[in-house]
């Protein structure tokens, strides 16, 4: 079980890992060795997180989620699979605990006297612009 927050654990077992060959650091070994990790992550199915949570996450990773639901996040910055593998499960815990905290809702606020005033002087001043740039009629 991998600890994500007080509330929020998940099954190692809902984790699939895909190993491939990666560019990057490694010089020959980069060849022989299928050192970046793809972890894939079913959230719209998943048990262990709730209905908001799942809709914050498709929200703030729209481009890796697949039409099925399915988070993909590749890792491929360190040599070592291993390292690819726990930095994949890192960004993972961190997406999940970014899309567990609830937004703060927004305020309306009234627009102040000055910012009113100041909006009203622009227009003005636009019209005036404007104004210059007519032609003046011959039979004036």
């Amino acid at each position: 079980m991998i600890t994500v927050t007080g509330s929020i654990q998940i099954d190692e077992r809902d984790i699939q890992f895909e190993f491939i060959r990666a560019s990057g650091p490694g010089g020959q070994n980069v060849n022989k060795v299928a050192s970046s990790v793809q972890l894939r992550y079913d959230v719209l199915n998943s048990s262990s997180l709730g209905p908001e949570v799942k809709l914050r996450i498709v929200k703030l990773a729209k481009n890796r989620i697949t039409g099925n639901g399915v988070l993909i996040i590749e890792a491929k910055h360190y040599r070592t699979q291993d390292q690819n593998r726990q930095d994949a499960i890192n960004r993972l815990v961190t997406l999940i605990q970014k899309a567990s905290e609830k937004p703060k809702p927004r305020i309306k606020t009234k627009p102040t006297i000055t910012s009113k005033a100041v909006r009203v002087d622009e227009k003005k001043r636009r019209g005036e612009i404007k104004k210059t740039r007519q032609s003046i009629p011959d039979d004036w």
